[in-house]
């Protein structure tokens, strides 16, 4: 948490800009789901958009210092390293290559390692869990053949609201990305630029109380938002999910963030793996359960 008082300079002016120009390092994303979240007070009073400061307002931002200051004490936690690939535990909030910060998860585990590493894939800035990275060129070509042909398994853990009737499904349907809104959009039938998607879901553990499952998802396609647009769409929404999941069942819950892990890994090499061979068949898994 951050307190501001206005200056003269900033008297009549937009309150983004007087926190970007605080902040230069903080990332726009951030800041304006900090204000959809109402975790932006002027003179204590709760703001949800862009408004109109005076010199002398205090400015509460409830915002994680490592993100405001575009700088990170973070321990990015390691799960599996040998010479040629590392495996890490992502925190939620970071994205894991460049963008408008400087903090992401790739520039924070090169300075924490000494080492430059290339992310062989990605997963949502707000999914917490398991992400690959190759320590050289030679293994990322490997790993990106890898994931292209499928040779490689991701798990996820997701919490949903309700009871799915089928314990196991493969889910079909249609994904069309809007950059601009950064949002995703699901269609059970075919159309112009919409992509087709396979979701799989198999049911963990059932709460008939609280009306809600835990599923494991693997995805056979990879798009933006995927899980949690697909899962919305089937009336399954992930608890805690701001974009897709429905406010008043996160508030029941109790959850400000999306309940959705990247927890497994497998590798199910088929094709040559050149220096890679060793890792076929070998799984890594984070102990959520």
């Amino acid at each position: 948490m951050k307190k501001l008082i206005v200056s003269n300079k900033y008297n009549e002016k937009k309150l983004n800009n007087f926190i970007l120009d605080s902040f230069p390092n903080l990332n726009k994303n951030t800041l304006y789901k900090t204000l959809r979240k109402k975790d932006i007070r002027i003179n204590n009073i709760k703001v949800s958009s862009d408004a109109i400061i005076h010199t002398g307002d205090e400015i509460t931002l409830y915002i994680n210092d490592d993100l405001l200051l575009g700088k990170s004490n973070l321990k990015i936690p390691i799960i599996y390293e040998d010479n040629n690939i590392i495996i890490v535990n992502k925190p939620e909030e970071l994205e894991v290559t460049e963008n408008s910060s400087n903090l992401n998860l790739t520039s924070i585990l090169k300075e924490q390692i000494k080492q430059t590493v290339y992310p062989c894939h990605r997963i949502d800035r707000n999914t917490k869990g398991l992400v690959l990275f190759a320590k050289n060129k030679i293994s990322l070509d490997i790993l990106t053949n890898k994931f292209k042909n499928k040779e490689i398994e991701k798990h996820y853990l997701a919490k949903v609201y309700g009871i799915p009737i089928q314990n196991h499904d493969i889910l079909e349907a249609y994904l069309f990305k809007d950059s601009k809104k950064s949002l995703v959009y699901i269609s059970d039938i075919p159309k112009k630029n919409y992509t087709k998607i396979i979701t799989e879901y198999n049911i963990l553990d059932v709460d008939k109380n609280n009306n809600s499952s835990l599923l494991e998802i693997n995805l056979h396609t990879g798009k933006t938002h995927q899980i949690r647009a697909h899962l919305a769409h089937i009336g399954y929404p992930i608890i805690g999910d701001g974009k897709y999941g429905i406010n008043s069942i996160n508030k029941k819950f109790g959850y400000k963030k999306q309940y959705l892990y990247s927890y497994s890994l497998q590798f199910n090499f088929k094709t040559d793996s050149n220096i890679l061979t060793y890792l076929k068949g070998k799984k890594i898994t984070l102990n959520i359960l």
